[in-house]
């Protein structure tokens, strides 16, 4: 993994007293710029985001296998190309979503219809194939990481079986392997919210990889809430994904969530659409990138950056304050080493750059005490006060940074 986890023991001051916590994920790297994901669909008619990122997923930009290879032998490279030189310009690692079906060859037509019809069919395997030695033949080392599929338990992305992506997962590693032996593979996604998808899709894909050898260098899931769902509702989605992996038997590798965001409405009609805006949209925007230090999930991709788009409950785009959350949080957490621990308040000790301290509750709030090196304190907005050492103070869910500020 890319953080090895050390269990230790630790206990945090509460208010009055000592309340025992879990222990703490301790790293022996740094956070690195990728875990800080976006999507950007705009990415190959050039836009740049205003916040600084570490990572794209191109999904949803132009760029899909049908998009591209338009017809059986023929390629229509110039988006894939804009994107991923725009991407590589802007210093962001590039994971590219190798699905879904082209049309020409899908063997059932009429299974899906995004990005184009047949998509969510089983691909002839003599053409996947082609289709990856070209992408890895053409891009090499532009492209740092490959996903196999997105969203297979879903029907409108994926109707063949857990075996067939399986299929198509350990001859994809093959080609990618042998063409760029530093790249990863990730795992094709599931979307958790959808409780019977999820079940019925990931649990047996996790068995059939592990029969042909688990050759992945990541497992993937989307951690999106239903509709009412807060950054809370996402922790206990992921901690279902990691027992399940557990429960497969499969290796241990990295976690990544591959797309996130909250307020979508559903699933089904009892869950509405929520929109997230001001200081929450910060604060949740935090949390997510927090809670995966704590949580096992070495990886995030944001969607997306976009002007406002009424799917989504926390929009993205300059100016708004889920930017401002974002940025925020990368400069609490990259490049320092963290040290995670849940519970009443969720901590992670900070240290590599400076000492620091992060601070916040799942829900409601608690009685905190300032650590005794802290003068500042910074919220998610980026707002920040002086604070009294060993001062006791109230944190809720909005995340609270403690340190010096020095001029």
């Amino acid at each position: 993994m890319r953080r090895a986890l050390i269990a230790a023991v630790a206990s945090v001051s509460l208010g009055l007293g000592v309340v025992g916590i879990a222990a703490p994920a301790m790293a022996t790297e740094p956070v690195p710029a990728t875990d800080f994901g976006l999507h950007i669909p705009g990415i190959s008619t050039g836009t740049d985001p205003s916040t600084t990122y570490g990572a794209i997923r191109l999904w949803d930009s132009g760029v899909a296998w049908g998009q591209v290879n338009q017809a059986k032998g023929k390629y229509w490279w110039n988006g894939l190309d804009a994107a991923i030189g725009n991407a590589n310009n802007q210093g962001a690692q590039i994971l590219y979503v190798l699905g879904g079906t082209p049309t020409w060859s899908a063997t059932n037509k009429k299974q899906g219809v995004y990005p184009n019809k047949g998509a969510a069919s089983m691909p002839k395997l003599a053409d996947w194939k082609t289709w990856v030695k070209a992408v890895v033949q053409r891009y090499g080392s532009s492209i740092e990481s490959y996903q196999i599929w997105n969203e297979a338990n879903l029907s409108t992305m994926w109707q063949g079986t857990p075996k067939q992506m399986a299929q198509l997962t350990k001859e994809a590693y093959k080609i990618i392997k042998a063409g760029d032996p530093t790249a990863k593979v990730v795992a094709a996604s599931s979307t958790v919210r959808l409780t019977s998808a999820y079940n019925k899709f990931f649990p047996a894909y996790l068995k059939e990889l592990k029969k042909v050898g688990t050759p992945v260098d990541a497992y993937a899931v989307h951690t999106y809430p239903a509709g009412p769902g807060t950054p809370a509702t996402r922790a206990q989605l992921i901690t279902t994904v990691n027992a399940d992996i557990k429960k497969a038997g499969v290796p241990v590798k990295p976690l990544w969530d591959t797309e996130v965001n909250y307020g979508i409405a559903g699933p089904g009609g009892g869950n509405p659409h929520q929109t997230i805006d001001g200081a929450q949209a910060a604060n949740w925007v935090a949390d997510t990138y927090l809670d995966n230090n704590r949580l096992g999930v070495d990886r995030s991709y944001w969607y997306f950056w976009a002007p406002s788009n009424p799917l989504l409950g926390i929009q993205m785009n300059d100016g708004t304050a889920g930017a401002t959350g974002f940025q925020t949080v990368q400069g609490w957490l990259k490049d320092s080493y963290a040290s995670c621990t849940t519970g009443s308040v969720n901590v992670c000790n900070l240290t590599g750059r400076f000492p620091a301290v992060v601070a916040w509750t799942d829900s409601g709030s608690a009685a905190y005490t300032v650590p005794d090196f802290a003068t500042t304190m910074c919220d998610a907005m980026n707002s920040c006060t002086p604070v009294a050492p060993g001062s006791a103070i109230t944190i809720g869910d909005g995340p609270k940074w403690f340190g010096t500020v020095t001029s």
